[in-house]
């Protein structure tokens, strides 16, 4: 299991650290969705390729969302137990 913690305001550098991680599991940032809250950047996923194009919608990482791929799929990690919502 490899994770990725979208961090809270994330920079440029967080961004582009995204996308390689991203790319390294075969899927991408969605550039044509592009959408910021009070508590930083949101960013959609797809796969690379012809799945999204299929009618996958992708997934929503919003800010201070920790993100898990599998072996096959990237999925928001669910929340500790005990977490306080933000």
């Amino acid at each position: 299991m490899s994770t990725f913690e979208w961090p809270r305001a994330a920079s440029g550098e967080d961004s582009a650290a995204l996308e390689r991680w991203l790319a390294g599991h075969g899927w991408e940032v969605d550039p044509t969705v592009v959408m910021v809250g009070a508590r930083g950047p949101a960013v959609q996923v797809r796969r690379i390729g012809g799945a999204w194009q299929d009618g996958e919608a992708g997934l929503l990482i919003l800010p201070g969302d920790v993100v898990e791929y599998d072996g096959e799929r990237v999925r928001v990690a669910p929340a500790p137990q005990g977490a306080a919502a933000g």
